[in-house]
């Protein structure tokens, strides 16, 4: 096992606190509901593009890419490429649409989109699906985080790492607002991309023995990039691309760009970091770690070649295991900047859904002040719940797959009807979300493979479909 050196842990400390300065330089800059959800609507494209790109890699990057890299090699990236048909769609699609309507009206969450185009009620459940979705995303990032640094550096246990990184996540967001999350989404992100291609990639190249040791080491599927089914790939698309759509996280920077055309920049950057540049490194990274694997690298750990081992672990225990002290403390840097770059864009989130969309429904007005408090409440529960419970992750693949099965169609409705019918966008909310999580919590056999969303948007699209066609644009 191997203990954190002097030299890392102050690097580290030195990271934590200059992530606390951001959120506390934009502590008395929030005047309105407009500075601390949607940063004054000013912000540019270079900054905007970075952190949707960080907020929608950052967390998953070391979990999920590294995994795929680790088990399929280079096809893996196509998961990413997704990413980027979401972010182009997207920015031809949507933003023309909501965004000149979101500037008249100031909206300042997703749900107020949807009580402009149906009613109150609509968005007032709308509200409390993301709001539940988002407190279980922020809860599982920072479990997810703490277990890949438990992993990484043996002497953190599982409850301080969460400790460690929901506490200074939640009061950065707290204190700074959605500016103070934008603009660390974008220093996290430069550190990540030190971190793991500046430093994982090289000298993971050179200690595995190059290229020639790569070829000899894993099948030569692993070097294609055809080595990947189409149902997998079907599955991504209809995962990945609709969070683009009903996104909470996404909608409040669309709303925090000082113009259409910046939102649309903002969008196509995202779109080109996520595929090529995070995809291929992400998935190149749980390559060098298979490989490690496969050459004993990690027997010392525990994990012999042919040694059961969770694939997500590849890539940690692959750092862990070459890099020395200095870079050690760099990497753990990036770790938590992927992690804390999701979590304070996801509890945000829920922060506007519950003060705006909830609370507004009844007619309560928020202070910026207790704005901040709700957001620290929100913050803490989503903490206690990483530190009290180990299947949190289930909960945000319930949440999500709620979100992305209930609000699709209903926002499609927005975007291709004139007068899209209110009965008919709840009523496929419910169905939709309700027979996902039905689907996945029954754990039954679907046929081709199919991913529970499917089905749970094919009859979300049927019942949105007839209900429209039976009352038009009557309000439920």
């Amino acid at each position: 096992m191997m203990d954190i050196h002097i030299i890392d842990l102050i690097i580290f400390i030195v990271y934590l606190i200059f992530m606390l300065g951001v959120g506390v330089y934009f502590l008395n800059k929030n005047k309105s509901h407009d500075d601390y959800y949607v940063g004054g609507r000013n912000m540019s494209a270079g900054h905007i593009g970075l952190s949707v790109v960080a907020t929608d890699v950052g967390g998953g990057f070391s979990i999920g890419l590294g995994g795929l890299g680790f088990l399929m090699g280079l096809s893996g990236s196509w998961m990413l490429f997704t990413g980027l048909l979401g972010a182009w769609i997207s920015a031809v699609f949507l933003i023309p649409k909501i965004y000149p309507i979101a500037k008249k009206h100031h909206f300042l969450t997703f749900p107020e989109s949807l009580a402009f185009h149906y009613n109150t009620k609509v968005a007032f459940i709308a509200g409390i699906i993301s709001l539940i979705g988002y407190i279980g995303f922020t809860s599982s990032q920072i479990l997810a985080g703490a277990k890949l640094a438990s992993a990484t550096f043996p002497s953190i246990s599982i409850t301080n790492a969460v400790l460690i990184m929901g506490v200074i996540a939640v009061i950065y967001t707290v204190i700074g607002g959605i500016k103070a999350v934008i603009y660390t989404d974008t220093i996290q992100w430069i550190i990540l991309m030190v971190g793991l291609v500046g430093i994982g990639i090289p000298i993971g190249y050179i200690e595995i023995g190059g290229w020639q040791a790569i070829k000899e080491t894993v099948p030569a599927h692993f070097l294609s990039l055809t080595n990947v089914r189409f149902i997998d790939l079907f599955n991504w698309v209809i995962t990945i691309v609709p969070i683009w759509f009903v996104g909470m996280t996404l909608y409040q920077r669309i709303y925090a760009c000082k113009d259409e055309q910046t939102a649309k920049k903002a969008w196509k950057i995202a779109g080109l970091f996520e595929y090529p540049v995070m995809a291929f490194m992400g998935v190149a990274l749980g390559l060098f770690a298979r490989v490690a694997f496969e050459q004993g690298m990690f027997t010392a750990i525990g994990y012999a070649p042919g040694t059961k081992m969770d694939a997500e672990l590849g890539l940690p225990l692959l750092l862990r295991s070459i890099l020395p002290v200095g870079l050690m403390g760099l990497m753990m840097s990036a770790y938590f900047s992927a992690i804390m770059s999701t979590a304070d864009s996801c509890l945000m989130a829920a922060s506007g859904n519950l003060s705006t969309d909830i609370f507004g429904y009844f007619g309560k007005k928020v202070s910026i002040k207790n704005s901040q408090i709700i957001t620290f409440l929100i913050g803490g529960l989503a903490i206690i719940l990483a530190t009290m419970m180990q299947n949190v992750l289930e909960l945000m693949l319930y949440s999500y797959a709620f979100m992305v099965s209930g609000l699709l169609v209903p926002v499609l409705g927005t975007l291709l009807l004139k007068k899209p019918s209110s009965i008919a966008a709840f009523y496929a909310m419910i169905t939709g979300g309700i027979t996902t999580l039905t689907l996945i919590i029954s754990e039954v056999k679907l046929p081709l493979g199919l991913d529970a969303n499917f089905f749970g948007i094919v009859l979300s699209v049927l019942v949105f479909s007839l209900l429209q066609k039976l009352y038009g644009s009557e309000k439920i």
